[in-house]
């Protein structure tokens, strides 16, 4: 299974301390192989499907992803989080990158 990195999501990723960057593709190959992240949750309030990988190294990491495209997973957003809850900027990039990701495949 392919993985399509939405908007700035791969240069978010690089921007990662390298341990955390490490751990969050380890974490993606594993949704890649059909198996679920050692740490994940689901993010309904981004849409259906949606999930978001936890790294927990050098700080808190997020990676919000979907999978349940057959031509593989789309990466929709990445980054460090300062905060106990998600902030809401981060969740409407996600959902309007979501949103895109829709359109082009509609258009295949």
């Amino acid at each position: 299974m392919d993985v399509f990195w939405v908007g700035s999501s791969l240069e978010d990723i690089r921007e990662f301390p390298k341990d955390a960057r490490c751990d969050a593709g380890h974490q993606l190959h594993l949704a890649q192989m059909g198996l679920e992240p050692d740490d994940w949750k689901p993010m309904p309030s981004v849409g259906q499907g949606v999930s978001e990988i936890r790294v927990h190294d050098n700080g808190e990491y997020r990676v919000i992803y979907i999978a349940k495209f057959a031509e593989g997973i789309y990466v929709l957003h990445a980054f460090g989080k300062k905060t106990r809850k998600t902030s809401q900027s981060d969740i409407d990039l996600a959902k309007a990158r979501l949103s895109e990701v829709k359109r082009q495949r509609e258009g295949r």
